[in-house]
């Protein structure tokens, strides 16, 4: 039987990971500390759907991490453990550093030591791109689109860290790959874009897909940070489940690669129009409040995905409008979550 850790496998991309790899036969660990919110719901619920394994560990606890891999072997580390918000890394750069870079190095020291064999993958993050202003914005019909990149970001794009979480992202991502080139490691970098999906429980600052639903759903009050014409290629977690799964029957082809992973040029929304799309979804107007731009925001980010649809032969599945309903439809039918 295959076998996979899943670090961070109670938050949301980790459970619908670890829900469609055990489902599909491999045997499945999931590493956590449970410190976000929704993630002993997360767990609860999968351990009642699939037989995982569990272990409460902060990968910040480099002893209790390496005896994870001494007590048992892994054909494949998905490692998506990390402190996910750009503003909570302004307030607190320590605990963003400790977390994203600190506790991704002693993943990878632990499978260098324990599991030199272990395919990894790592959740990286389209903000190691930094503000990319030198690209040159412009506004078409309500949003912005880049002035001369029809087709989005490509990974020739210079990486330029912006924000604290933008550095320990960026150092985690930079430290996977040279793992591969220096301790030949195999492992590959996925450079996510806006992901969304059921079991996310969004907040103001991280999962704005979720948290707009979420917020319209139960009549909260929802700020938009710029003017909402900012625009993302959103990509639905079953597509990036879907993305994973591709690297992993191709591991040689994606060693030591990094790959622009979102919805593209054909799944893009900005702000304004996922309050749209929700008004016309819930049938109700959603009253809106508008303040300053936070650090490090894109006017726009969309993925190039030619690499990684010529490479491993990945394309998304799920367009907006179906997966923007699937999220509202799960949000409505569990409602006591969040109240």
């Amino acid at each position: 039987m295959k076998t996979m850790l899943i670090t961070g496998g109670a938050g949301f991309i980790g459970v619908n990971a670890a829900f469609t790899f055990a489902q599909k036969g491999w045997k499945v660990t999931v590493l956590d500390n449970l410190s976000r919110k929704g993630t002993p719901n997360n767990l609860a619920w999968l351990t009642q759907q699939v037989p995982i394994d569990f272990k409460q560990v902060d990968v910040r606890d480099y002893p209790a991490l390496a005896a994870v891999f001494q007590q048992q072997s892994f054909d494949v580390v998905l490692h998506l453990a990390a402190q996910v918000a750009v503003t909570t890394s302004v307030v607190n750069p320590r605990e963003d550093f400790e977390i994203n870079a600190l506790g991704t190095f002693n993943v990878l020291e632990a499978i260098r030591q324990h599991a030199p064999h272990a395919f990894v993958l790592y959740a990286s993050t389209n903000k190691v791109f930094g503000k990319m202003e030198h690209l040159g914005t412009v506004e078409r019909n309500g949003r912005y689109e880049y002035a001369n990149l029809p087709h989005g970001v490509d990974e020739t794009q210079l990486l330029d860290f912006h924000s604290p979480y933008g550095c320990s992202k960026g150092a985690a991502d930079q430290y996977m790959i040279d793992y591969s080139r220096i301790y030949g490691i195999k492992t590959t970098v996925f450079r996510q874009s806006c992901i969304y999906g059921q079991r996310q429980f969004g907040v103001e600052d991280q999962g704005w897909v979720a948290w707009f639903i979420i917020a319209s759903v139960l009549n909260k009050n929802i700020t938009i940070y710029g003017d909402g014409k900012q625009i993302r290629d959103v990509l639905h977690v079953d597509d990036l489940v879907s993305a994973y799964e591709s690297a992993i029957n191709a591991p040689d082809k994606a060693n030591g690669q990094a790959f622009n992973v979102g919805g593209g040029v054909n799944n893009t929304m900005s702000l304004l129009e996922l309050i749209a799309l929700l008004e016309q979804g819930l049938g109700k107007k959603i009253p809106l409040t508008f303040d300053a731009w936070r650090p490090g925001d894109q006017p726009v980010f969309v993925c190039n995905l030619q690499k990684i649809q010529t490479t491993l032969g990945w394309t998304p599945q799920i367009s907006t409008t179906q997966g923007v309903n699937k999220l509202i439809q799960w949000v409505r039918d569990n409602v006591n979550l969040f109240e």
